[in-house]
């Protein structure tokens, strides 16, 4: 799923992560800029003076605010954190993200991989306490695949659903493929043996809703009757936003009583040493003294390497990126080496591949497109375009000031290829909504794992057909590697056609990777069960506190 920017880190999740496509760039801020991570700490609010709010059992957090809370429509970290407390599906990942039973109690798989069935907890029960049945599951997969509901995560996640494609073309009344065997008992078959897909189903979009509930209005999910182990209390707009436990939770219920988000309240950093919040992001501008053992702050410092990659995309759809040697020139162009030391302050690890470290098929010897100035000259001398480039633009994500990121990236191109890079700005909240159709020559993207698989990384952010490969990238021998993964049962097998379809992907520049993300952490000596994983899960309903 789409990340925010480089250390502009979530409040509510303990690790960067789910990727798909962090929202890319809340400033790009915490890596980058000192100050401007949030609104003054003057407008702050209390949060240990909101009404009815035990201490011992609520968790006080800084975080912007989701834009959405609709399962289906979600397409970045920021609203995922929420909807992923509020609903649930069939199935979710554990702290070691193992695959486990959600609302479904368990399913079996047909001997040619394509046909799951799910058997459903019994007593399961929405936030308002009606029961949860398997119609409910079909309503929702469907409701996502419908056109009019216009999610940009179906096809991605639900699109090998036999029939899912038709219904999000228009074509179909129904999937296909999804069937009601009885009240507890639900039937998904899909086009091709796939190892993946079971874990698809973790994604926000195949969430069960509530009919009545999403059929209330435009705004339902201002208001959402969700399955989740929190539910939603209250919510003012850049204010304030409340989740209560919900205490007929069909799993482990919740020590937390509530969760009391502060949205744009103040500086994190500056709230969590006041003792306002219980969690901080450590920014970029305060990370040598956390990282220092002498400073109290140390002890509390959490480190989770993230299985996500932040890379600058080239639209291959429109010149001069549609030639290869122009996108091997900018790459070559970067130090990358040098923007981590003194722009990111060391804080995460180099990208040569797009796979991160610590997700199968990793390749730790994998051979990238290393700095080389010279190179990069000869390259682009070579293009069918020259070095008379016209001016290209950079899209990113901000309000204004240009981040220190992307003022190296243009300051380099400059000064290693003579070419001018203007950089052009969308709003934050809304980037990971509208780049695929606002992108300009190039663009600014980060991605984390919504499963720990590499087809969750190669494929859907390269594949041709994918709706996720915003810059419209398109080779044949890729797209064959990564079709005969799909159906390839031998573990080594199908990591082994992975790895050959990432160098490919590599040497052909279809991206720029820059780096793999390290989430630090602040945490409150009191706070107890933080869950610090490499990708987002369901983690609040861990958590207790342990006051003096």
């Amino acid at each position: 799923m789409s990340k925010t920017s480089p250390g502009a880190k979530r409040a509510l999740w303990p690790g960067l992560s789910g990727l798909v496509l962090l929202l890319v760039a809340l400033l790009l801020i915490s890596a980058c800029s000192p100050v401007k991570a949030a609104q003054s700490a003057s407008q702050s609010l209390s949060l240990k003076k909101v009404p009815g709010a035990p201490e011992e059992a609520t968790l006080n957090l800084f975080d912007v605010g989701p834009q959405t809370l609709d399962p289906a429509l979600a397409r970045e970290v920021t609203s995922m954190n929420y909807i992923c407390e509020i609903f649930s599906g069939l199935v979710s990942f554990d702290p070691k993200l193992n695959l486990i039973p959600d609302i479904a109690s368990r399913w079996e798989v047909s001997e040619d991989g394509r046909t799951y069935i799910f058997f459903l907890r019994r007593g399961v029960r929405f936030h308002n306490g009606r029961e949860v049945k398997a119609q409910d599951f079909k309503y929702s997969l469907e409701r996502a695949c419908d056109p009019r509901t216009g999610s940009r995560t179906a096809a991605t996640y639900l699109g090998d659903i036999v029939g899912a494609m038709e219904k999000l073309a228009g074509r179909a009344r129904e999937v296909r493929g999804i069937k009601v065997l009885d009240d507890y008992t639900l039937q998904i078959t899909i086009d091709a043996p796939k190892v993946y897909f079971l874990q698809k189903l973790a994604h926000p979009c195949a969430y069960v809703v509530d009919r009545e509930n999403v059929e209330s209005g435009a705004d339902w999910w201002r208001h959402p009757n969700g399955t989740g182990p929190f539910k939603l209390k209250k919510w003012e707009k850049d204010k304030l936003l409340i989740l209560e436990r919900n205490d007929s939770y069909y799993g482990q219920l919740p020590e937390l009583k509530q969760v009391v988000f502060k949205l744009w309240g103040g500086v994190p950093m500056m709230l969590y040493e006041k003792g306002e919040i219980d969690l901080t992001h450590v920014p970029g501008v305060a990370i040598e003294r956390v990282l220092d053992p002498t400073n109290p702050l140390h002890r509390e410092l959490v480190e989770v390497p993230q299985l996500s990659l932040w890379y600058l995309g080239f639209n291959c759809a429109r010149p001069p990126f549609d030639d290869p040697k122009v996108r091997q020139a900018f790459s070559l162009a970067v130090d990358k080496d040098k923007i981590i030391r003194l722009v990111l302050k060391g804080m995460v690890k180099r990208a040569d591949g797009i796979l991160p470290p610590g997700l199968p098929g990793y390749n730790p010897d994998l051979i990238g497109l290393t700095y080389d100035p010279e190179r990069a000259k000869q390259l682009l001398q070579e293009s069918k375009y020259g070095e008379d480039l016209p001016p290209l633009i950079l899209t990113t994500a901000g309000r204004g000031e240009l981040s220190n990121l992307d003022g190296a990236l243009v300051d380099m191109w400059r000064r290693n290829l003579g070419v001018e890079v203007k950089v052009r700005q969308l709003e934050p909240e809304k980037y990971a909504y509208v780049l695929r159709e606002e992108k300009d020559h190039m663009f600014e993207l980060g991605w984390v794992a919504d499963y720990p698989d590499p087809q969750n990384f190669l494929d859907v952010l390269f594949h041709s057909g994918a709706e996720e490969n915003i810059g419209e990238y398109h080779n044949p021998r890729v797209d064959a590697l990564l079709e005969q993964a799909w159906a390839e049962r031998d573990g080594k097998a199908r990591l082994a056609l992975y790895r050959q379809a990432e160098e490919l992907l590599v040497q052909d520049a279809a991206c720029l990777p820059l780096f793999f993300d390290v989430d630090y952490v602040l945490v409150k000596p009191y706070v107890k069960g933080f869950v610090g994983t490499p990708m987002p899960i369901p983690w609040l309903k861990y958590i207790w506190l342990e006051r003096k």
